[in-house]
């Protein structure tokens, strides 16, 4: 079975692995001290990815801020929900909103839109 995360923490630590991303790539780029040129095009890439990182990180904290707080029937925590299922960020419990969807099995298939014909 496939484990599943909560979606704020997957685009989070998506973006912390742009940041380390970067810092290797520019890491690499000293190897190349005698050739200048191929040293600064990977100092730029590793800047480009940290950079993208920050992007990331301000857009996730955007759409965090238009999430819906509830309470964790589980755990009985506080957490974000993004989409109609969602994964609690501390106890890993299924989470929805909708009510047709209570009892079934856990599918993040259910965030997506159906095509309309």
């Amino acid at each position: 079975m496939k484990s599943y995360k909560n979606k704020i923490n997957r685009i989070r630590t998506f973006a912390l692995a742009l940041i380390f991303i970067g810092i290797v790539i520019m890491y690499v780029g000293i190897y190349f001290r005698n050739q200048p040129i191929v040293m600064v095009i990977f100092m730029l890439l590793g800047v480009v990815a940290i950079i993208g990182s920050t992007g990331v990180y301000a857009w996730i904290g955007l759409l965090s801020m238009k999430t819906v707080p509830v309470q964790c029937p589980n755990c009985e925590r506080h957490t974000k929900m993004l989409g109609r299922v969602d994964i609690c960020m501390h106890c890993n419990e299924p989470l929805t909103m909708d009510p047709s969807l209570e009892g079934k099995e856990f599918n993040e298939e259910y965030n997506k839109k159906k095509p309309q014909l």
